[in-house]
């Protein structure tokens, strides 16, 4: 009731049954609030960047996608984002990680491919995200529902870091010891054909 009544006064404005947002003045006129920002109220499942939104979120790139790319675990897109390309039925584990921790598990997913910076900074970036220990922590537990190749990459990257012996082996135990990764902008990795690159 009270959020309706600063709706009729004009204090919000109403978006989407039960989500309301606060217009700011702008040069243009009130703002109007974002459709990633609506689908991330309305969606019971997390809404990560994926693709070249996640290389920009990360700073990996300083391009803007024509269309914003998102991953979700949701089995189906959120129709509030319609206008974005989304990847669907991404593993639960997710569900805990922030949108930039999702985001750095879609950059592996695509092998880093839309990281404009060079093989070397592209992998000094990505150990700058993941050198906090908790963060890799939550990483490790969530990429062991992940394809092979990004437990690989994240594996050889926290190696590098000197992260706990026992989260680098678990990655590790994960992996078929007879397999190859194509570790794609991440090849240049020092300890990646420890890490099983092809």
């Amino acid at each position: 009731m009270a959020l309706s009544r600063l709706e009729r006064e004009g204090v919000l404005q109403r978006v989407h049954k039960g989500v309301y947002y606060r217009p700011a003045p702008t040069s243009f006129g009130p703002s109007i609030p974002t459709a990633s920002a609506i689908a991330a109220q309305t969606l019971s499942a997390p809404l990560h960047p994926a693709g070249l939104t996640a290389a920009s979120a990360l700073g990996l790139t300083t391009q803007n996608p024509q269309r914003l790319e998102y991953a979700t675990p949701a089995p189906a897109a959120p129709r509030a984002l319609s206008d974005a390309v989304i990847h669907t039925g991404r593993p639960e584990r997710r569900a805990q990680l922030s949108a930039e921790e999702g985001a750095i598990l879609e950059v592996l997913r695509d092998r880093a491919r839309s990281s404009d910076l060079s093989p070397d900074e592209t992998a000094q970036r990505l150990r700058r995200l993941l050198q906090n220990e908790e963060r890799f922590r939550r990483l490790t537990q969530a990429a062991i529902a992940e394809p092979p190749r990004v437990r690989a990459m994240l594996g050889a990257l926290g190696e590098e870091l000197r992260m706990p012996p026992r989260l680098l082996a678990r990655l590790r135990k994960s992996l078929n010891p007879l397999s190859r990764y194509d570790f794609g902008h991440l090849g240049s990795l020092p300890n990646a054909r420890d890490w099983q690159a092809k």
